[in-house]
């Protein structure tokens, strides 16, 4: 474990469990996450989990706009249906993008789990769609995803990382079981 690796867990964790509870502070926690991931990623060759986080600081924006939007009176987030089709669609575009993504490492980087992190991060893009269209589905993705993380993890010793995403699968549940009651009657 690096101080980086520690500084990334503690402030993931945080912007996690407020992404939970629909709290606005989410966003701009997340974008220092993002920010010291993807150097950590860097650091020990995950490429396209490095990229990813530079698309994460994307949609991090977009979901923070989307959110102010779609507010209800009492100032909560609003959390939407996600329609069989939508979701469908999602999970054909996540399973599209791990294969360019895979491909284009396995070929054109020197990345140690070209494959599996190329899956990983783009099922997380999906997730990450999701959670800023405020979707309460994105939580059963992100679970799924966060296991098969964990183990990526701990194969490449950052076992803090591994510890967090652990916990992550814990929050994922709180979150999807929260926003399930949350959920607007559309």
């Amino acid at each position: 474990m690096t101080p980086l690796e520690g500084m990334a867990v503690a402030i993931s964790f945080l912007a996690i469990w407020l992404t939970a509870r629909r709290n606005m502070l989410c966003w701009p926690l997340n974008l220092v996450a993002c920010a010291l991931y993807f150097k950590l990623f860097l650091d020990v060759r995950l490429y396209a989990d490095m990229a990813l986080q530079a698309v994460f600081g994307l949609s991090i924006l977009y979901g923070w706009i989307v959110w102010r939007r779609n507010r209800a009176d009492t100032g909560a987030v609003v959390v939407k249906p996600l329609s069989r089709a939508k979701a469908m669609a999602g999970l054909a575009v996540g399973g599209l993008g791990a294969l360019a993504i895979g491909w284009f490492t396995s070929r054109h980087t020197d990345a140690t789990l070209p494959w599996l992190d190329a899956t990983l991060s783009s099922f997380s893009l999906v997730a990450q769609y999701w959670t800023s269209r405020r979707h309460r589905e994105n939580w059963l993705l992100w679970i799924a995803v966060d296991i098969v993380y964990v183990g990526m993890f701990v194969f490449k010793g950052l076992m803090l990382t591994a510890g967090l995403y652990a916990v992550m699968i814990g929050l994922a549940v709180i979150g999807y079981r929260d926003w399930r009651k949350a959920m607007s009657p559309d």
